[in-house]
């Protein structure tokens, strides 16, 4: 298989020795790793900073001349073009490269930054706070997807529980089709945008929710019983976790554990096993889970009280009943129904 440095080749090869070493060493084309500094190539050099990047300037110049000369390089250029057009105007770079990477061999992302830097036809975009690597045909194209991408954000933050019940793609649809933009390109905006994620789940939002990109171990467990919709037992938690791979650290039964001791959040519902506050389970002995039921539903038959306790807590029906019998606090009546005692 072809490789970058291969496929570069013809337009590196009338450069002088230090022209090359300089791009070869600034764009890390015999490798995929990172480029290295001006600095670093100023010191194996023994010259300054702002020699290296003259040398470097110098060489794109003459490199962007020979363009023509070299085909397949001239092709690559027009074909990233053609899907920046396309897509209109931005692609994060992992796409980008995925989509050339299909037509030509030897295409990695240093390759195509180099020439991108020597054709001045495209720009990448580097990395920060805000995006990731991506590349963009021009300034406009670059305003209208921060301009997009700044307002879509705004427009989900207030709209947090809408949008985690499945209307994330609803939400995209109708607001692209306000503002004009097509949902695709819409959507290469903000796949190249660090504000939309999409968690192990599926579930897509906005970076900063807990709920699309948990950041603690608190988060993780409150996302996988959220998800489970069910009581699940601390050991089982860290290995829903540890399965779902959040981001590779490992969670330890005994942190989750003490984790969910501390969070009111989270209702110990039977030995070790925890489940939402949210979806309805409330903390409490036996006796206080069946005072609150006598009280919210008026008396019931041992029975009926059994099962509503059993669906906020996983008590044995002998525990129950067993507490039902404490006489300073339930009095049982003449039909077999049980009241709270009045003091």
């Amino acid at each position: 298989m072809q490789t970058a440095i291969k496929l570069l080749n013809p337009l590196l090869r009338d450069l002088t020795d230090r022209q090359r070493e300089v791009l070869v060493g600034r764009f890390a084309l015999g490798n995929s790793g990172e480029g290295e500094t001006l600095e670093a190539i100023g010191k194996r050099f023994g010259v300054t900073r702002e020699r290296v990047r003259q040398i470097e300037a110098a060489g794109l110049e003459l490199v962007q001349a020979k363009l023509a000369d070299a085909p397949q390089c001239a092709d690559l250029v027009e074909a990233a073009k053609k899907a920046l057009k396309t897509a209109g105007g931005i692609l994060s770079e992992a796409v980008l490269v995925k989509e050339l990477n299909q037509e030509f061999e030897g295409v990695n992302p240093n390759a195509v930054a180099f020439l991108a830097a020597a054709s001045g036809v495209f720009s990448r975009y580097q990395e920060d706070n805000d995006w990731h690597p991506f590349y963009y045909l021009d300034k406009g194209a670059l305003k209208t997807a921060n301009q997009f991408v700044g307002q879509f954000v705004s427009h989900l933050r207030p709209r947090k529980e809408v949008v985690l019940a499945n209307a994330y793609h609803a939400h995209l649809k109708n607001f692209s089709k306000s503002k004009n933009v097509s949902l695709g390109v819409a959507e290469n905006f903000l796949g190249a945008s660090k504000h939309i994620h999409q968690n192990p789940f599926g579930d897509k939002g906005l970076t900063e929710w807990a709920e699309i990109k948990p950041k603690t171990i608190r988060d993780r467990i409150y996302l996988v019983l959220k998800k489970k919709s069910e009581p699940i037992h601390f050991e089982t938690i860290a290995g829903e976790i540890n399965r779902t791979g959040f981001d590779g650290r490992v969670a330890l039964a005994s942190t989750v554990h003490n984790e969910l001791i501390k969070d009111s959040r989270f209702v110990l519902v039977g030995r070790g096993t925890y489940g939402l506050a949210e979806h309805g389970y409330e903390p409490g002995t036996a006796k206080e889970v069946i005072q609150r039921i006598l009280k919210k539903h008026g008396p019931l038959k041992s029975k009926d009280i059994v099962t509503a306790v059993q669906k906020e807590r996983a008590f044995k029906a002998n525990t129950i009943l067993v507490n039902l019998q404490n006489r300073e606090m339930f009095l049982r009546m003449s039909d077999g129904a049980y009241q709270i005692r009045e003091s």
